[in-house]
């Protein structure tokens, strides 16, 4: 491909900048050569994710999309320079001349990557920075995937010559043998004549004798420690080499001094700061201490005390959202039981979906270190290294969605423990009008013969799905597993919407109304709740419209989603008569303008003021004196309170003019009045010099007028648009300000904050995700009837019940341009959680009572927050705090808060559960089963 110079675009004698059109042509052209040409070793440079948008709103990559309920505004001009500094640590500055990144930036939220002939157009158009550049690693050769290594490794090179700490970066799919060719280069020596050892936490581990594996292989992790020796048939450090038991004095052995918390945040421990004393005895040698060099693990020589499950994790470089979800498991009763037993016998090295049973094995002997007795933390480097295996997004350092990996690793487990070696192949059969109880139990049969281990055993439950078309009401059910609920919070299912309501036949003044309804309803929920508000009668309709720039800019069609509408729209709903359709439809614009301004004037005097009326007439009701009665009649709520009586003539066009009160419609939208003519009406009072306004035939955006024929008024299409001309002397008897006064669909502000603190209860969660609605535009269901794609609607029930059961509050809500927290109080019960309404067909004769066990929490916002969990030990009934490698006791009444994220119930009654029988009723949570 050839891809055209800069020259192709702007002559090399010009100083003129690009166009923003030649600027897009060229960045396209050249992001297209390099993805179709990528390869290990290729260089993409971070741009901050803010300045990327406004540049690609510039050029015309991005426009809002009508399926976005978040509108990015378009950038009115050419962004500035590129400002990467909030990209880059305030510390960076004293570690070498590599600007140092923050630890919690996320693509997509904090930066965007782009090739390096992008960067270099780019900076040659708009300078700034500071450069950023990373290398593209093939992340699996077999399937030529490549990512980018937005944060490689960064290791603290110990040398016991000269007692420095050096900081290095590598790849962590490098090779050890890169490794030590970095090291030699560094220090000046040959490799031959050295050894490097993994010295994580400054405790002597295994040497790295690999130089084919990788560093990430080598179960090396960010930020850690690695130390040089001097091989032991070489005088090469003469000093350190006869120093019995390999001593380590020359080197420092203080803690970093960095306040810096890769966790997100100085507020949060994560094991970096301090706590060495645990695993670095006082003569400090490497003797005395118990080391497993085989999976890293580290183990204090002091007094351990009797004390089983209380070991935190250290944090290995933005990884408390692995840890929380680890602590999680490892203090589920079942889990514990399973895993502390031989589970060898079921460990399935067959299955291609799983990782032949590593990653259930790594699991495994993480759960026995952390139920060892003690409180020492622990590094948890072999599981890590599986995790990326068998989920490689979760490779690297990156922070992550602690419920996303909570996903990953419980389909690991289960795969790796599937106790089915070889799947059937089992086809579906339908319904056939057979009884719901036979079809789930078949599903779930059907289910458990090609998925059978502790985690389906214990974790999976089963739901209803019923689908029913909206035409030809063909209904579809199925009943599907589920590992865990993913619950809307209400407040993100529901969006408040501000309509302002007119009158179509000037009874009333313009009302404005505040409606709630659901997200991801159509516009059809909105008019239904509308017409509830407004107290709207069996023989009216509400039409609604959108409002911009003081005309009718669309009318919603009841089928349309309301993820359509924005926030910044102004919407307005017109009261008109039942089969208003089959008539001519009438819009009335307003404009400011001097009564004699001239046709030539006409254009550059135009002014629209308030806001469109709209009303219907019959078809064949067009004459002049028509047209002035109707546009009377809907102006005569807006009359001034000092306006006794309206002038003579417009009293006698109102009062001889056609009334839609006496319009009554049949089926077929025929006329059935008993007197619409206007036969009698007197010319002389439509006459223009004694009208008490001026009306003008217009188009759809105002730009011409038209003198109105007093006879008849035939115009092209279903909708007449009126211009009325507003002087001084429309102004003393109207009052326009019940026009002008439109409220957009939401105001951020007050509201929002408001909500923000607004608290709900976990049963408004689970009633918000089981009601029935409408499928999204973008997840049509084909109806086999109509055979098309047709917007369902769909409803969920709870079937069949896990033993263990997970619930996901979804705090993180995403569209195209925004990504939002949200911090809404949940309360949710710590005792008894009774799910009977939920599911009536649960198995068994005992309710489904829950006891809470774990819940894991989500601190900050989006991309730099923390994660911690909150578990029991529920032989001793008492609560712990587990952040990261800080273990410390809580009480029950602190469990519940606005940062929790996932919430682990435990069903009352089953096998191995011990639960207090003096536990009192969880009050806080009764009285909101009968909201």
């Amino acid at each position: 491909m050839t891809i055209p110079s800069a020259e192709g675009f702007l002559h090399a004698a010009s100083c003129l900048p690009c166009t923003a059109e030649e600027e897009r042509d060229l960045v396209v052209a050249l992001t297209r050569e390099a993805e179709e040409n990528v390869k290990d070793g290729d260089l993409r440079y971070l741009v901050s994710h803010s300045w990327w948008l406004n540049w690609q709103s510039y050029v015309g990559l991005i426009k809002p999309d009508e399926n976005d309920a978040d509108m990015l505004p378009q950038a009115p001009s050419r962004p500035g320079e590129i400002d990467n500094s909030k990209l880059v640590s305030e510390e960076s500055s004293s570690i070498g001349d590599e600007p140092e990144l923050q630890r919690t930036l996320r693509e997509g939220d904090d930066y965007a990557l782009v090739p390096q002939e992008v960067w270099r157009k780019l900076h040659e158009w708009y300078k700034g920075g500071p450069e950023l550049s990373r290398r593209v690693i093939c992340s699996s050769p077999t399937s030529r995937s490549y990512i980018v290594d937005v944060y490689p490794l960064r290791l603290k090179l110990f040398d016991g010559r000269d007692s420095l700490e050096r900081i290095i970066r590598i790849s962590r799919k490098a090779k050890v043998s890169e490794l030590y060719s970095l090291v030699c280069s560094l220090l000046s020596v040959e490799q031959s004549k050295i050894d490097i050892w993994d010295f994580y936490q400054k405790t002597k581990g295994k040497k790295l004798i690999n130089l084919n594996e990788t560093v990430e292989e080598a179960q090396l992790m960010m930020d850690q420690e690695i130390i040089i020796e001097a091989k032991a048939d070489d005088a090469w450090c003469s000093d350190l080499g006869t120093r019995s038991n390999n001593e380590l004095a020359l080197i420092p052995l203080e803690p970093s001094t960095s306040s810096f918390s890769i966790a997100g945040g100085p507020a949060f421990s994560n094991g970096f700061s301090s706590g060495f004393g645990s695993s670095f005895s006082q003569d400090n040698s490497f003797s005395p201490l118990l080391r497993d060099a085989e999976d890293g693990y580290s183990f204090s020589n002091g007094t351990k005390d009797d004390i089983h499950g209380l070991s935190g994790l250290h944090n290995l470089g933005n990884t408390c959202f692995m840890n929380s979800a680890i602590q999680s498991l490892v203090h589920t009763p079942p889990l514990v039981e399973y895993f502390l037993q031989d589970y060898s016998r079921e460990i399935n090295t067959e299955n291609p979906l799983g990782l032949q049973g590593e990653l259930a094995t790594a699991f495994g002997e993480l759960l026995r270190k952390l139920w060892s007795a003690g409180r020492t933390s622990i590094a948890p480097r072999p599981f890590k290294t599986k995790l990326s295996r068998f989920a490689p997004q979760f490779s690297g350092y990156n922070q992550h969605d602690s419920q996303e990996l909570l996903a990953f690793l419980l389909d690991g487990l289960h795969e790796d423990l599937n106790r089915v070696k070889k799947k059937p192949y089992i086809e579906a059969k339908d319904a056939d009008g057979r009884p719901d109880e036979e079809l789930a139990e078949e599903c779930w049969n059907y289910h458990k013969a090609r998925n059978d281990s502790i985690i389906v055993d214990k974790f999976q439950g089963q739901y209803k799905s019923t689908l029913v078309c909206p035409d030809c009401k063909k209904i579809s059910v199925t009943f599907d597993p589920f590992m865990y609920l993913s619950l809307p919070l209400p407040s993100t299912v529901t969006r408040m919407i501000n309509v302002t309501v007119f009158s179509g036949t000037g009874d009333a003044l313009p009302m404005p109304y505040t409606v709630k309804v659901q997200k991801n309803g159509v516009c059809g929920d909105l008019i239904k709740s509308l017409s509830v508000m407004c107290c709207l009668q069996s023989c009216e309709t509400l039409l609604l419209a959108e409002v911009y720039d003081h005309r009718i800019y669309r009318y919603w069609n009841p089928s349309e989603p309301l993820c359509h509408v924005k926030d910044e729209d102004k919407l307005v709903a017109y009261r008109l008569p039942v089969g208003s359709e089959n008539l001519l439809r009438v819009e009335i614009l307003h404009r400011v303008v001097d009564r004699y301004t001239s046709e030539s004037m006409f254009n550059l005097s135009r002014k629209l003021i308030g806001s469109p009326l709209v009303t219907c007439i019959p078809s064949d009701s067009t004459r002049k004196a028509d047209i002035y009665a109707t546009v009377s009649s809907l102006l005569a709520p807006f009359v001034r309170a000092k306006v006794h009586t309206l002038d003579e003539s417009a009293t006698k066009l109102n009062s001889n003019g056609p009334s839609l009160d006496g319009i009554v419609l049949t089926d077929n939208g025929v006329t059935c009045e008993e007197d619409v003519s206007t036969s009698n009406v007197d010319e002389e009072a439509a006459d223009e010099e004694v009208l008490p306004f001026q009306l003008w035939l217009t188009d759809d955006k105002a730009n011409k007028r038209e003198h109105i024929d007093a006879d008849s008024n035939g115009v092209p299409g279903s909708t007449m648009r009126l211009l009325m001309d507003w002087s001084d002397r429309e102004h003393e008897v109207y009052d326009i300000k019940y026009m002008d006064e439109l409220s957009v669909v939401f105001k951020p502000g007050f509201m929002s904050k408001k909500n923000r603190q607004e608290a709900v209860n976990l049963f408004s969660c689970l009633d918000a995700f089981l009601k029935d609605e409408p499928l999204g535009p973008d997840d049509m269901w084909y109806c086999p009837r109509c055979t098309e794609h047709k917007q369902a609607s769909k409803k969920l029930d709870l079937w069949r019940l896990p033993e263990i059961l997970v619930v996901h509050l979804k705090r993180f809500s995403y569209s195209r341009f925004m990504k939002n927290k949200l911090d809404t109080f949940v309360n949710f019960p710590i005792h008894d959680l009774d799910m009977s309404r939920y599911a009536n067909h649960s198995r068994g004769d005992q309710p489904p009572i829950y006891e809470l066990y774990a819940v894991i929490n989500h601190y900050g916002g989006m991309g730099g927050g923390h994660y911690s969990a909150y578990a029991k030990l529920v032989e001793e009934d008492s609560w712990y705090h587990f952040d990261d490698s800080h273990v410390s006791s809580v009480g029950e009444e602190d469990i519940r808060t606005s940062s929790a994220y996932l919430l682990f119930y435990r069903r009352v009654g089953s096998s191995s559960c011990s639960v207090s029988k003096s536990v009192a009723v969880d009050t806080d949570m009764v009285d909101s089963l009968d909201t």
